[in-house]
């Protein structure tokens, strides 16, 4: 290799092109070696194996649930259990009717199109991709005005597999027209070992029970963070010991990158700290909690709050936000005592 392509080499690397790529190597590529989910992989084998026996397009299909439970990789499983292409692309791309067609017109007979984010798309969109599901056609515009012409244009049949992380704001003829719909859950920390040794294996590293436990334990029910949390564990094995993890070597390596025990991160802690130090458990507004932790409002409400609600550390009343007594307990902090000796909200 030459300098200039060194150079050339070095100035192109991208390490969350990277992180994306081993992501993509850890998804599984069968249906057979998808772990958890059990009811959604049981329903979706028998939408698949129907369709592969009629010789037909497999239905639309819809899943629905939080990020990272793997919503991507079921429909890579899809397509490559029904033989066929994928296309992939996100609501918040298709902004125009225009840009939908330009991608339908493009489809083959029986390609899955995934669409991520499917509730972001823009209402022209949606609505002609009421027609191009339903009856495999859609109708294109051509000029403005009194003029304009609409010409149906055929399209082969193919499955859409739609995906979102807000399934209440998906209008409801949309919602009907998939022929079968699906809500991730959040699994299980015995699955999510599972996960943890599944992937050790793909990357070559040695992880023992009890390592793959302490990584499991702090992964928020999440796949897609426990493999984030086995390559980070992995990179201080690999400099700090002789590069097997076991729990105290997972234990130390989720403290250096701030993941405690619960599986919160310095964004988690630091919403509670500043619940609980700057304004006494609450109740405060999510704007002004935001500003406390000098972060956006809508990462507060969209990253944060939604594994402390979980997790029974935080609530969200009309008041505003407010700890719960078993945050103060996390943080090794004692509640105050309510004037009047009253209890709080939560009995504290």
């Amino acid at each position: 290799m030459t300098a200039g392509q060194d150079d050339e080499r070095l100035v192109g690397y991208d390490a969350d092109s990277e992180d994306r790529a081993v992501e993509a190597a850890l998804r599984p590529k069968q249906l057979g070696e998808f772990i958890g989910q059990e009811r959604v992989r049981e329903q979706l084998d028998l939408v698949l194996r129907a369709a592969r026996e009629r010789g037909a397009t497999a239905d639309h299909v819809l899943l629905s649930g939080a990020p990272g439970l793997g919503k991507t990789t079921l429909s890579m499983i899809i397509a490559a259990e029904m033989g066929a292409p994928i296309r992939i692309t996100s609501g918040p791309a298709i902004q125009h009717a225009g840009d939908l067609a330009s991608i339908l017109s493009s489809l083959q007979e029986g390609e899955v199109l995934f669409l991520d984010e499917i509730h972001r798309m823009s209402r022209p969109a949606e609505e002609m991709l009421y027609m191009a599901m339903e009856d495999f056609r859609v109708d294109v515009i051509v000029g403005k005005g009194p003029g304009a012409t609409a010409i149906p244009l055929e399209l082969p049949p193919f499955t859409l597999v739609g995906a979102t992380t807000r399934a209440g704001l998906l209008p409801p003829p949309l919602r009907d027209r998939f022929g079968f719909t699906a809500h991730m859950e959040f699994y299980a920390p015995g699955e999510l070992e599972l996960v943890v040794h599944r992937s050790a294996g793909l990357l070559d590293v040695e992880v023992d029970a009890e390592g793959a436990a302490e990584i499991a334990g702090r992964s928020r029910g999440t796949p897609r963070i426990a493999n984030r949390l086995l390559r980070r564990v992995r990179d201080y094995a690999q400099v700090k010991a002789d590069g097997s993890v076991d729990r105290r070597i997972a234990a130390r390596a989720l403290e250096v990158y701030e993941v405690d025990g619960r599986g919160l991160d310095r964004l988690d802690r630091a919403v509670l700290e500043a619940l609980l130090k700057l304004f006494g458990g609450g109740p405060v507004g999510l704007s002004t909690l935001a500003v406390a932790v000098g972060e956006e409002r809508e990462t507060v409400e969209e990253v944060a709050e939604p594994f402390l609600v979980r997790e029974g550390l935080l609530a969200r009343t009309p008041r505003g936000r407010v700890a719960t007594p078993a945050a103060w307990h996390h943080l090794g902090l004692t509640p105050p005592t309510p004037s009047g000796g009253q209890p709080g909200l939560f009995g504290a």
